[in-house]
C-alpha cells in the first residue's frame, strides 16, 4: 500500500496531532455524555423509552454502516478534506440537537452526527501516519491513544456538570467550540494525503446492504420495547435483518473493493478477535445504558454525580491498558483473551445483585468491569492486526472499529427490549415504563419497582453471559502463539 507522503514539518506535527485528537474525543465522549443526559432528556421532551433508544441508536447506526465508507472516501478524495467534511457535519447536526424542541428532531439530529462521526474518525489515524515519519509514528499513536482514553473519561463527569448548571441541552453545545478549534487546526496546519494505490468505486452496494440489515435489526429490537402488539413484526425483523447480514458477506465475496473482504476471515484468530469485539463491546455498550438509568431514575443521582461515578471507569482503562498490552507481548495475547472476558462477566455480574450500596453495588462492580477491559482491550487489537498481512491493516481496524461500533448498536436494543420485556412481564401494576418511577406514595409503586429491579437484573445477566461468550470463543479461536492459525 503506497501512501503519498505528506509535507508535514517538525513544527505543525503537534498542531495536526491537537487537530486528530480533539476530532476524535468528540465522537468518543458523545456517546457516554449523551447516556448519562438520556433520562433528563426523557422526562424534559416527554420521550418514551423506544424514542431513547433511537437517540442512541440513530448515531451508532450510521456510523457503524459508514465507518469504512469514510475511511475509503478519505482514500480516495483526500483525509483532510473528508476530515473537515465530518467535523463541519458533526458540528451542525450539534446545533441541530442542542435546539431540538422535540424527541423526533432530536432523533434526526443524531443520525445526522453519525454520518459526521463516520466522515472523521477514520482519518484520525490515517492523518497521523501520514505525517510523522515511521520512526516517530508509534509515540504519535500513543499519545493519541492516551489523550482520547483521558478525554472520554473526563467527557462524562464533565457533561453532567455542564447538566446541572444548565440543562441537557449543554451536552451539544459543548461540541460546538471543540469543532471549531478543529477545523482553525485543520485549516492552519494540516496538509493533504491520500492513498494513490486505491482504484474503483465506493462499495456503495455493500454499504447498502449494511445499512439496510443493521437498520431491520435495530428497529426490530427497539419495538420489542413497545407493548402494542409488534412481537411478530419486531421478530420478523430481526430475522430480516439477519438474514441481510448473510447476504451482505456473500455480496463482499463477489466485488471488486469489498468493504469486508472474505478472504481475511479465512484466518480464525481475525474471526475470533472480531466475534469477541461484537460481544464484550455489546457487553460493554449496554451496560453503560442501563447503569446511569439505574443511578438518576432509581438511586437519585444528579448528572454531575453520575459522571464522576462514571469516571473511575474510564481512567482504569485510558491507565492500565497500554500496561496490559506490553503484558500481551511478554505471554502471549491469548491467556490475556481468556482473562478479561471473565473480569468483565465478574463486573456486570456485581452490578446485577444490586446492593442498596452505592460503594458495593455500583462503584465496585465498574472498576471490576473496567480492569476486565484494560486487560483485553490492547490484546485484542494486536490480535487483529498480527492476524493480516501489512497491506490489510488498514481494512482490518476498519472491520474490527465497524464491529465495536455494530456491538453498542445491537446491545443497547437488545438489552433495551430484555429490560421492558420484562418489566411488562413482572408489573402487577399493569402501568409505566421500565426506568420512569411514580411518586412514593402512589399506588402500585412497589409492584413497579420489584418489576424494576428484576427487569435490570435479568438484562445485566444477558450481557454478562456475552461476556463469558467472548472467553469461549478465545479459548476456541485465538492461537496460542503469533502467527499460529
Amino acid at each position: 500500500m503506497t501512501t503519498e507522503v505528506a509535507t508535514c514539518s517538525t513544527q505543525r506535527r503537534p498542531w495536526v496531532l491537537a487537530a486528530t485528537i480533539l476530532a476524535s474525543a468528540l465522537a468518543f465522549i458523545d456517546g457516554s455524555v449523551v447516556t448519562i443526559a438520556l433520562p433528563v432528556i426523557r422526562t424534559d421532551l416527554d420521550a418514551s423509552l423506544s424514542q431513547m433508544l433511537w437517540v442512541l441508536n440513530a448515531y451508532t447506526l450510521l456510523l457503524g454502516a459508514l465507518l469504512l465508507v469514510g475511511g475509503g472516501a478519505g482514500d480516495r478524495l483526500g483525509r483532510r478534506r473528508v476530515f473537515l467534511a465530518g467535523t463541519l457535519l458533526f458540528a451542525l447536526a450539534s446545533l441541530i440537537c442542542a435546539l431540538a424542541p422535540n424527541p423526533d428532531v432530536l432523533i434526526a439530529g443524531r443520525a445526522l452526527k453519525g454520518i459526521g462521526a463516520a466522515l472523521l474518525v477514520p482519518q484520525s489515524l490515517a492523518i497521523i501516519s501520514a505525517c510523522y515519519p515511521s520512526a516517530e509514528r508509534g509515540h504519535a499513536i500513543g499519545l493519541w491513544a492516551g489523550a482520547s482514553a483521558l478525554t472520554t473519561a473526563l467527557g462524562p463527569a464533565v457533561g453532567g456538570f455542564l447538566m446541572d448548571l444548565f440543562n441537557w441541552r449543554a451536552a451539544f453545545w459543548i461540541n460546538l467550540p471543540l469543532a471549531a478549534l478543529v477545523l482553525v487546526l485543520t485549516v492552519a496546519f494540516m496538509p493533504e494525503t491520500r492513498d494513490r494505490s486505491v482504484r474503483g468505486r465506493l462499495d456503495w452496494g455493500g454499504t447498502l446492504i449494511a445499512f439496510i440489515a443493521c437498520g431491520l435489526l435495530t428497529l426490530g429490537l427497539t419495538w420489542l420495547t413497545e407493548s402494542e402488539g409488534r412481537l411478530a413484526l419486531s421478530l420478523g425483523l430481526v430475522c430480516l435483518g439477519l438474514a441481510g447480514l448473510v447476504v451482505f458477506f456473500w455480496f463482499e465475496g463477489r466485488v471488486d473493493q469489498p468493504l469486508a473482504p472474505t478472504e481475511l476471515f479465512h484466518s480464525r484468530a481475525f474471526t475470533g478477535a472480531n466475534l469477541m469485539t461484537l460481544l464484550l463491546y455489546g457487553t460493554l455498550s449496554g451496560t453503560m445504558f442501563l447503569v446511569p438509568i439505574d443511578l438518576i431514575e432509581h438511586r437519585g443521582m444528579t448528572p454531575t454525580e453520575v459522571g464522576l461515578a462514571m469516571m473511575p471507569f474510564g481512567l482504569i482503562i485510558g491507565l492500565l491498558s497500554s500496561q496490559a498490552g506490553k503484558l500481551g507481548d511478554r505471554i502471549g495475547a491469548r491467556s490475556m483473551l481468556l482473562t478479561g472476558p471473565l473480569v468483565v462477566a465478574a463486573g456486570v455480574a456485581g452490578l446485577a445483585l444490586q446492593f442498596d450500596n452505592f460503594w458495593l453495588g455500583v462503584e465496585l462492580p465498574l472498576c471490576i468491569m473496567a480492569l476486565g477491559m484494560a486487560i483485553v482491550v490492547s490484546p485484542l487489537t494486536t490480535t487483529v492486526m498480527n492476524s493480516v498481512s501489512d497491506a490489510r491493516a488498514g481494512t482490518a481496524s476498519g472491520i474490527n472499529n465497524t464491529a465495536s461500533r455494530l456491538a453498542g448498536l445491537f446491545a443497547i436494543a437488545g438489552a433495551g427490549a430484555c429490560a421492558a420485556l420484562l418489566f411488562q412481564t413482572a408489573n402487577r401494576a399493569g402501568r409505566g415504563q421500565f426506568g420512569l418511577f411514580p411518586d412514593p406514595g402512589a399506588s402500585g409503586y412497589d409492584a413497579i419497582v420489584s418489576a424494576y429491579q428484576l427487569a435490570y437484573a435479568g438484562s445485566l445477566v444477558m450481557l454478562a453471559v456475552g461476556a463469558l461468550g467472548a472467553a469461549l470463543i478465545a479459548a476456541w479461536l485465538i492461537p496460542s502463539k503469533t502467527g499460529d492459525d
